[in-house]
């Protein structure tokens, strides 16, 4: 057997992280997502002291559209992830992958070494990494 090679989080992460705000309405953040391109958005913050929280397309579907309510009258803050899985951006892939298996998650959101949102990495990105870098 062979000894995998190091791979950080930090380097197959996707970076450029947007953030919106807890009392944002969900047609705000559908917008924000389309106008960026992403599935995710990351919930700030309310205090140094308050943990982020995620919002995924997923939550919009099940908490918004398939129980017929209206987006503009549903805050984010309400149907978000919270607190969400975060991961140092220096933690081998590996590991990652078996953090968010473990706990059944698509996704983490990445900290700096001041918790500090970088980026989100996904469990299909570094899975795929991981057996690519085998071969």
């Amino acid at each position: 057997m062979s000894e995998s090679k190091y791979i950080s989080v930090g380097e197959i992460m996707s970076r450029g992280v947007r953030t919106i705000s807890g009392m944002a309405t969900v047609a705000d953040a559908v917008k924000e997502m389309r106008e960026h391109h992403v599935s995710s958005l990351v919930v700030d913050r309310r205090g140094e002291h308050d943990e982020f929280g995620l919002l995924e397309v997923y939550d919009i579907a099940k908490d918004v559209v398939a129980t017929d309510r209206s987006p503009s009258r549903v805050n984010v803050y309400e149907i978000m992830s919270k607190p969400v899985m975060s991961i140092a951006a220096d933690m081998d892939i590996r590991y990652a992958v078996r953090l968010l298996v473990r706990f059944r998650l698509t996704r983490a959101l990445v900290i700096d070494d001041a918790r500090a949102p970088v980026g989100i990495a996904t469990l299909r990105d570094m899975a795929l990494c991981q057996i690519e870098t085998e071969d």
